[in-house]
């Protein structure tokens, strides 16, 4: 794919880039797993950017509570009721029509890895969940493909490019999955649109530099407090120099599905079962429920904590982890539900 000179001509003069660099985006198959806060604000900078082909994967809808950090989505698309993966691309094609763009609404499973993210030069994590990202890593380290990870909350961000059998990989950072409720999520401490914002541009500005060859990439972590002021790098060499069970011994459980949560829908009843990943540690149900009560009316006994998110749509938690969604028949949904206020 060639690329209009005079539409880029300010990259273009930017001599880290220059004419090679953008002739090697113009050619590029990103690939961008999840459409949220991250994974919207990413998209729109390489789709400015002029990455020839993005393929967005999201198995949500937008609401009215994503509109202040969620960058592609407006009030009609809610209106609408489009996916999140379609009407990302209906923005991003307003903006730059002369690449390609491709929506898959979908659930990340690792069924399905293989098929979505195959075709792809750098994948980038817009995900709200460590599930869908150990499949990601996965991936890359057993077909050697670079990815970036990021993640917000609060005011609090951070970014890791990763070129498997090179720098660190998410499991040298993060060697096992917290606990299911253990974590911070969007919907328990919240978020700041500039947070976002920032993590995203980080993680758009690393995957050019992957695209086109940059020597100066995943060696570092970038972490960041937005509220505090505060921005850090921190080096991960002394992890990659030993590397994980995954990036150096070719051990995949997510993939090979020895790890990882299970839906299932409840025979008669409108309501899904999620199950924790293999081998996770118990929820601590009283300090779930004091996190869950700022977000709704909560339910907590000695055998579980009930959240009601709307009047026809609850989810209930057990101390193994387990957690069933009761309004709903779709696993994608309550899978993403479940992350949603989990962290899982």
């Amino acid at each position: 794919m060639s690329y209009n000179e005079d539409r880029y001509s300010r990259q273009t003069r930017f001599h880290s880039l220059g004419t090679l660099g953008q002739n090697k985006l113009s050619q590029s198959r990103v690939t961008i797993v999840g459409c949220g806060a991250l994974g919207s604000m990413t998209a729109m900078a390489l789709a400015r950017a002029g990455i020839g082909a993005i393929r967005l994967i999201d198995r949500d809808i937008p609401e009215l509570s994503n509109l202040p950090r969620q960058v592609l989505f407006d009030e009609q698309d809610i209106q609408k009721g489009l996916p999140k993966a379609a009407a990302a691309k209906h923005h991003l094609s307003r903006i730059n029509s002369e690449i390609t763009i491709e929506e898959t609404v979908a659930d990340l499973t690792a069924d399905n890895a293989d098929n979505l993210l195959s075709n792809a030069d750098c994948i980038v994590d817009g995900t709200d969940n460590f599930e869908a990202r150990f499949l990601i890593n996965e991936f890359c380290c057993r077909e050697q493909k670079n990815w970036v990870y990021g993640g917000a909350i609060a005011a609090e961000g951070r970014v890791l490019a990763i070129q498997p059998g090179t720098t660190a990989c998410l499991r040298c950072l993060i060697p096992e999955p917290p606990p299911s409720g253990s974590m911070p999520t969007c919907e328990t401490a919240g978020i700041i649109g500039p947070a976002a914002y920032v993590v995203g541009a980080i993680q758009a500005n690393e995957t050019i530099k992957l695209l086109t060859g940059a020597q100066n990439v995943g060696k570092e972590m970038f972490v960041c407090d937005l509220w505090e002021g505060l921005c850090r790098t921190v080096d991960l060499s002394p992890l990659a120099a030993v590397g994980c069970p995954t990036c150096r011994e070719h051990d995949f459980p997510w993939l090979e599905k020895r790890i990882g949560g299970k839906a299932t829908v409840l025979c008669g009843r409108d309501a899904v079962q999620v199950s924790p990943p293999d081998g996770s540690r118990p929820i601590e149900l009283e300090s779930l429920a004091k996190r869950l009560a700022t977000i709704g009316p909560v339910t907590a006994n000695a055998w579980l904590v009930r959240l009601e998110i709307q009047p026809d749509l609850h989810v209930s938690i057990f101390p193994d982890g387990r957690a069933i969604v009761l309004g709903t028949r779709e696993e994608a949904k309550a899978r993403s539900i479940v992350s949603r206020y989990l962290g899982t």
